[in-house]
């Protein structure tokens, strides 16, 4: 391995757009996330008194395999990901999340160890690459301090994976906490000091806003994918229709949503390396509740198109709201902050309805329940068209 200033990955740049390789990278998250909805749906028919411990697996498993998609759309909006040698990276990462999706219906069983060791080598892999492409490079630092949190977490991954049982959850929740406050305030170390991603290289702010937007839409496909599954092979009757026509008014509302909501364009309007890493810091955490809300929603429509007449109960009515309602919370959160500006307060406004009428639907027959859902969805994303004054702009950028 030749210092930075000869092999150039320092002083590389990264496109404005996303390339092949990473389209292709997210190919394996529609499998991934494919593998949550179903651990989600399972969630939903197992015994009650199982409900919260098996939903806080669901949401240790998604948050970690958000954590590795997050940090490879940094690293492929820091550095170019044409060049041969990041492109090996990411190809490795992907074939690891292939590895963790396949072995995530049995994490917690006698998969573990595999599931543990695969994500403790994506997470060390990547900072321990570019600490060796960055010799003499300002941002090798930042590497290094990446790498000793990673590798400390990746402790108690692997411990988890050995233990097994209830010190499996407790290790790995640990490992994935370390993770995510190491990431909060800014991978600081003793003696490596805190500074910033951005005093030492540039984040390409409009590529990894693109990239962002691409995952959305993979996401969205899962609402998709759930409802016509579920009616393909039964066919159509009037109870699936209807939840069918309430699936995709979901879909359309959520997409109006996420790229109306704000004005097209202010996001990726400027490139400078400190606003790239504004972005990755606060949409990063806005994204994990945008998509976390797609996959419920989508879970809750297709388990009623699969079974008309299921026991509609507190879990199925909190997986139909809940979903929109973390939506619309992690969108308003997406909003840049601008202390001369007021923050729109219609998607709060949206999300509070929702929680206010979610009680009341468990009387209601389910496909109703959907129906209701929909109809304030799209309530909410005509009201918030009318709020803005949307332009003529078709193809926004968030």
């Amino acid at each position: 391995m030749t210092r930075a200033g000869t092999l150039g990955l320092g002083d590389s740049r990264s496109p404005r757009s996303a390339t092949v390789l990473e389209l292709l990278f997210d190919i394996v998250y529609v499998f991934a996330l494919a593998r949550l909805a179903g651990r989600v749906a399972d969630d939903l028919t197992i015994v009650r008194h199982t409900l919260l411990s098996e939903a806080g697996q669901t949401l240790l498993f998604f948050t970690a395999m958000w954590m590795i998609w997050s940090l490879n759309a940094l690293l492929a909006s820091t550095y170019d990901p044409r060049r041969p040698d990041l492109q090996a990276v990411l190809l490795a990462s992907m074939f690891g999340t292939l590895v963790l999706a396949v072995s995530l219906p049995q994490a917690f069983g006698e998969r573990g160890v595999i599931f543990a060791c695969t994500y403790v080598a994506i997470q060390v892999g990547r900072p321990l690459y570019l600490v060796l492409a960055l010799r003499g490079h300002p941002s090798q630092g930042f590497a290094l301090r990446v790498l000793a949190w990673h590798t400390v977490s990746g402790v108690f991954w692997i411990s988890g994976g050995i233990s097994g049982g209830l010190g499996r959850g407790v290790l790995w929740s640990l490992g994935l906490a370390i993770e995510l406050i190491g990431g909060h305030i800014n991978w600081a170390t003793p003696r490596l000091g805190r500074a910033s991603l951005a005093s030492t290289v540039n984040v390409s702010q409009v590529h990894l806003a693109e990239r962002y937007n691409q995952f959305f839409m993979i996401a969205l496909a899962e609402v998709v994918l759930e409802a016509g599954a579920a009616v393909s092979f039964p066919g159509f009757s009037t109870d699936r229709t209807i939840t069918l026509v309430a699936s995709f008014v979901a879909v359309v509302s959520f997409w109006r949503i996420y790229f109306y909501h704000v004005g097209p364009g202010r996001h990726a309007t400027a490139s400078a390396a400190g606003e790239g890493i504004q972005l990755s810091r606060w949409a990063s955490y806005s994204l994990l509740l945008i998509v976390g809300g797609i996959i419920c929603t989508a879970v809750g429509f297709g388990q009623v198109i699969e079974d008309l007449h299921p026991p509609i109960d507190w879990a199925l009515v909190a997986i139909i709201f809940g979903g929109p309602v973390l939506f619309l919370i992690g969108r308003s959160t997406l909003e840049q902050e601008n202390r001369n500006a007021p923050r729109c307060r219609a998607l709060y406004f949206g999300a509070a309805t929702l929680l206010v009428a979610a009680p009341v639907t468990v009387l209601l027959p389910p496909v109703a329940v959907t129906a209701v859902a929909a109809v304030i969805l799209g309530g909410i994303t005509v009201y918030d068209q009318r709020a803005h004054k949307r332009g003529s702009e078709t193809n926004p950028t968030l």
